[in-house]
């Protein structure tokens, strides 16, 4: 199973970019899904969650209002759209998900992404 974001890059303040975070494998299926942040120095931080029927979700309290998270569950994948973006969001955003693999005993594993550097200039 792989974690593959995408959609990071360099903006200025107050403007918009949508994350994009793919699982690919098989014989597996996704459970709930996240976004994580960090920056150099300081701990990765979530930033989002939604579970597995996408119903629910959770937010870190300086993005509410202003990111949305959601996921397509017939491709196994999942979006982050930001908006009004500061530059105190920068950061190395990583896709974060628990996939069931259908083999043995069924265990729930951690799968991370490699990270895409999200930049907001004042």
């Amino acid at each position: 199973v792989q974690l593959v974001e995408s959609g990071g890059g360099s903006v200025q303040a107050g403007d918009s970019l949508t994350l994009s975070c793919e699982v690919f494998g098989s014989d597996f299926s996704v459970n709930a899904m996240a976004w994580y942040r960090q920056v150099p120095g300081n701990q990765r931080e979530l930033v989002a969650s939604i579970d597995d029927n996408g119903r629910n979700t959770v937010f870190l309290n300086s993005v509410k209002g202003r990111f949305a998270i959601s996921k397509d569950g017939t491709k196994n994948k999942m979006y982050l759209q930001m908006s009004s973006l500061e530059p105190e969001d920068t950061a190395v955003y990583y896709c974060h998900a628990l996939v069931k693999i259908h083999a043995g005993t069924y265990q729930i594993y951690k799968y991370w992404g490699q990270g895409t550097q999200v930049t907001v200039s004042s």
